[in-house]
């Protein structure tokens, strides 16, 4: 049987990373729980303590329902090493798509997340090759790729 999940990553800003990610990958700021004005009031009811509080919104949801939800938890550290998991935001239209169409369809998103913030790493191609893709990381450094 298959169960639900949602993403977790952890952070030193949650609103500005859920802010981030909602505009990448065209989800919403989650509104907090009915009964609570704010996430922070929330949290605080549920007895999370102030250093693992962020300032606001900590959380996306798809707006169409078929994505997973990400929450952006608070931790103390930095990122420190590479990421064990990480994300692909598909943009190329696949395989079915000619080679020079989805180098120029996964340039533009990169293009595009990197006017939010995102910083291309390196382009993920080699000759001879049916992939094209480019790495990045967010603003927090966690790396994704666009493909």
């Amino acid at each position: 049987m298959a169960v639900t999940f949602q993403i977790c990553i952890d952070c030193a800003d949650p609103g500005r990373l859920a802010r981030f990610w909602a505009d990448a990958l065209g989800y919403e700021i989650e509104p907090p729980p009915e009964g609570f004005a704010t996430w922070d009031d929330y949290w605080r009811d549920v007895g999370l303590p102030e250093d693992e509080r962020g300032t606001g919104a900590d959380s996306i949801t798809d707006p169409a329902g078929r994505g997973p939800r990400i929450v952006f938890h608070i931790v103390p550290e930095g990122k420190a090493v590479k990421n064990r998991v990480h994300l692909d935001i598909r943009a190329s239209g696949r395989r079915a798509t000619p080679m020079e169409d989805r180098r120029r369809q996964v340039d533009a998103e990169a293009g595009r997340l990197a006017g939010l913030g995102a910083t291309m790493t390196r382009v993920l191609y080699e000759e001879g090759i049916d992939h094209y893709a480019v790495a990045m990381t967010d603003p927090e450094g966690n790396e994704f790729d666009i493909n």
